[in-house]
Order: structure tokens, then C-alpha cells, then sequence
């Protein structure tokens, strides 16, 4: 299992079209991927989960993979994360 922090840099947080465009990455990996934001697990392959978690700007939240790939993977998902998700 691999982990990284990474920082919410969209001005208006984690909302509907950047949560839409990190599930959709996250559907394509092969490993076992969450989210953890505070206290809470959070499953990104759904849209609703990640927009439940109500991540601002400035959110620190932790990617963990797990399985085939999760290096490549987490680097993925830290960049996306890290370039506002396509905002």
C-alpha cells in the first residue's frame, strides 16, 4: 500500500464537475483506492461519496492505493488532485 497527501487547490472546492472527472479516474485503476479526509474513508470511484466529503480549498486529504499499479496509480491521482481536477 502506498500513501501521499496532497492539498484541494480548486477555489471552490471538491463540487460536482471535479468530483465527476476523479471518480472517472478512479474507476480506471486496477487498485484499491480511498480517500482519507479527517476522519473519514471515502470511496472515489463515487461521485456522491466525494461530494459528501466537502473538501474546500486547502483540504489536506490522503490518496491510498493498494493492489497492481498503486504507484502509478497514487502519482496519478496526487497530479490530478494537485492540477484542480480539469477547474
Amino acid at each position: 500500500m502506498v500513501s501521499k497527501k496532497v492539498i484541494v487547490v480548486n477555489k471552490q472546492g471538491i463540487h460536482a464537475r471535479p468530483a465527476g472527472e476523479l471518480a472517472k479516474i478512479c474507476k480506471n485503476c486496477k487498485s484499491e483506492t480511498v480517500l482519507l479526509v479527517g476522519e473519514r474513508v471515502i470511496n472515489p470511484k463515487s461521485v456522491l461519496n466525494i461530494m459528501a466529503a466537502a473538501m474546500r480549498c486547502g483540504t489536506e486529504i490522503t490518496v491510498q492505493c493498494d493492489g497492481e499499479n498503486e504507484k502509478e496509480e497514487l502519482e496519478m491521482l496526487v497530479k490530478a488532485i494537485e492540477s484542480g481536477l480539469g477547474e
